[in-house]
């Protein structure tokens, strides 16, 4: 087997796990088969070594759920993860501070996913939690950190994803999205209004390395229906601090 099919093929067996969801939590063996669109064999021993690694558990005959191994290993994030621990007390400072939902997100693939939150008492519907995806072309959490992407990135995922950011309203072109993205740049945040719910609030600031690309943000969200009383000058400036003390930790060497 070449080093291409390889790869292939372990890329194959772990398209596994992502076919379990919040709305499909069981798959039968047949069914990942079928997903699968591989030989019986070959499916087999990719179910086989997965459930051996703990990755998949066998909720009953032929049908497997995702395994325990995945609870220790979020354990293991929640307890080690640099970005978690850097923002530690930030977001909860953050919510008593301006009385608004704090959120901590990172890239993941063409998304942004919430890896960390606090949360006010006047949290708005449907809102947005740790380990769920938005897209990356909506929201001010994800357009802060789409705007400190490096330039290489960016130029993938244009090429990529030109449609939907044109959808998004970032640009039709290439050269309407830099600006686009240059001008969230140098405000330094991001704020959109309804873009998930109507009437709610959401501002954004991003989490820099030393070259000053994105990590990650931290952004809040109030519904201005239910708080009316919130400056949204006020927001941004708390959003900003709170996204300048964790990239400031994470910069700090460890002692």
């Amino acid at each position: 087997m070449t080093v291409t099919q390889g790869s292939a093929s372990l890329a194959k067996m772990l398209h596994i796990l992502e076919l379990f969801s919040e709305t499909r939590p069981v798959w039968s063996t047949v069914e990942i088969l079928e997903a699968l669109e591989t030989s019986r064999s070959t499916g087999y021993r990719y179910i086989k070594t997965l459930h051996e690694a703990g990755l998949l558990d066998s909720v009953r005959n032929g049908h497997y759920s995702l395994g325990p191994r995945i609870i220790e290993m979020d354990l293991q994030i929640r307890m080690t993860d640099p970005l978690l621990l850097a923002s530690e007390g930030v977001l909860e400072d953050l919510v008593d501070r301006i009385g608004h939902s704090a959120l901590l997100c990172t890239a993941f693939r063409d998304a942004v996913l919430c890896v960390g939150e606090a949360r006010a008492p006047s949290s708005p519907e449907n809102r947005f939690s740790r380990g769920q995806r938005r897209p990356l072309f909506q929201g001010a959490v994800s357009k802060v950190i789409l705007a400190h992407l490096p330039h290489h990135r960016l130029k993938a995922i244009y090429a990529r994803q030109s449609g939907e950011i044109e959808k998004a309203g970032l640009g039709d072109d290439w050269s309407t999205f830099r600006a686009a993205l240059g001008e969230m740049k140098r405000a330094g945040y991001s704020l959109t209004v309804g873009e998930f719910n109507p009437g709610v609030y959401s501002v954004a600031a991003p989490i820099l390395t030393d070259q000053k690309t994105s990590l990650g943000s931290v952004g809040v969200a109030w519904n201005e229906n239910e708080r009316r009383d919130v400056e949204v000058q006020d927001a941004v400036l708390a959003v900003k601090q709170a996204a300048a003390t964790i990239s400031e930790r994470l910069l700090e060497k460890p002692s």
